[in-house]
């Protein structure tokens, strides 16, 4: 008990109460007794009565100066005794008052400990979330609550992830095993079958390393490790559009630029990169042959966009709430066997960044996906919810 921290304050508390109350009842003492004029009062003498010359005795005589000084004296000794005894008094009082008021204002710490040491590594929903004035204790309070937020969240992304894994990759692994045993159980195979089972390995595995990738980018952007600096996004768009521009040619398609200026903000440049080119990688792989696609970025008050257009074969409406679902596939897209975290990952992205994407599309009309995040000022005004890219002429 002596080695704890409300101990050493109620001592402390106790020693400055009860040195500031000596200090002011010596003060007292000392002044009054400064003002005070006290002599010995054994100075009484006799003093001789006669009457018509006859001696009739000694009586003893003592001056009103000296009664005085007597009751001077004994208020002295009468002050001095209450003062000590108020003195012990106090002592006993500050302690109590110590103990009281160190237990209030640990209190919060108490609250704190015993938050920390219910949580466990299977729950961290518990949080101290603490009332009362905003000080320091406070302060240490909701810090605490902040950190205990963000393990959450990366437990929870750590477990996404493994779930998500050993879900979608018992698929691939499956046809993996399956045509491996196959080619293994049957020595009498024909090349042409060997050859047949080598790529069907060969797109399972294309499959699971693709799918590996996206897993650890989403679960990657759902914590807190970003690598934040000043961009622009014009030029992030400009170079996920360049990374795409001999593909779209190879598959028949024109992919045009509309970049206006430059669109300053602060981001993970390598992150927002992957967004635009998750959103080319789906335009290229959906529009037909001799469509284009169509890349842009601009600013409209306080909020950045870019924004993709292609020519494919668009969305219906029951379908467009759940495009960023994960694992959610179109049609195409299951045809493609692509994992359909694509999306989800963009949504991720942006609104890691305070951000927000947007889909404009019916079905057979194409789509266009907008980004929407805030500029290197600051966005004081809602989300827009316009297409920036209609009535827009690409250059």
């Amino acid at each position: 008990m002596i080695h704890t921290i409300r101990f050493r304050m109620t001592v402390l508390y106790s020693a400055l109460l009860f040195t500031l109350a000596a200090l002011v009842l010596g003060g007292i003492y000392y002044v009054v007794s400064a003002s005070t004029e006290q002599r010995p009062y054994t100075t009484e003498y006799a003093k001789t009565y006669r009457s018509n010359g006859e001696y009739l005795g000694k009586a003893p005589v003592v001056f009103v100066e000296e009664v005085e000084n007597a009751i001077n004296v004994k208020t002295m000794a009468t002050l001095r005794d209450y003062s000590l005894a108020t003195l012990a008094f106090l002592f006993v009082a500050s302690l109590l008052i110590g103990w009281i008021l160190s237990g209030r204002v640990l209190r919060p710490v108490r609250a704190i400990t015993r938050t920390t040491d219910e949580i466990q590594a299977t729950d961290l929903s518990r949080r101290i979330r603490l009332e009362g004035p905003k000080d320091e204790l406070r302060d240490l309070a909701d810090t605490v609550d902040t950190m205990l937020d963000r393990l959450e969240e990366a437990f929870r992304a750590q477990r996404q992830l493994i779930d998500d894994a050993s879900h979608e990759l018992r698929s691939p692994l499956t046809i993996i095993r399956t045509n491996v045993d196959a080619v293994l159980a049957s020595p009498e195979a024909t090349e042409e079958e060997r050859v047949r089972a080598v790529a069907i390995v060969d797109r399972a595995t294309t499959r699971m390393t693709r799918l590996v990738e996206d897993l650890l980018a989403s679960a990657r952007r759902q914590g807190t490790a970003f690598a934040d600096s000043d961009l622009d996004l014009a030029q992030v768009a400009d170079e996920a559009a360049e990374e795409y521009t001999a593909l779209a040619q190879a598959r028949g398609l024109t992919l045009t630029r509309s970049l206006t200026g430059e669109l300053p903000m602060t981001g993970d440049h390598d992150a927002l990169r992957r967004a635009v080119a998750n959103l080319l990688s789906n335009a290229v792989r959906l529009s037909p042959p001799g469509g284009t696609v169509e890349v842009a970025a601009g600013r409209q008050g306080g909020w950045l966009w870019t924004a993709v257009r292609d020519g494919g074969p668009g969305l219906s409406e029951e379908d467009r709430p759940r495009v960023f679902d994960r694992f959610w596939r179109g049609e195409a897209s299951r045809r493609d066997r692509h994992t359909g975290l694509g999306l989800a990952i963009v949504r991720q992205i942006v609104e890691s960044h305070g951000g927000r994407v947007a889909v404009f599309s019916q079905l057979g009309e194409g789509s266009t996906f907008v980004l929407w995040l805030p500029s290197r000022e600051g966005a004081e005004s809602p989300v827009p919810t316009i297409n920036p890219l209609a009535g827009v002429v690409n250059i």
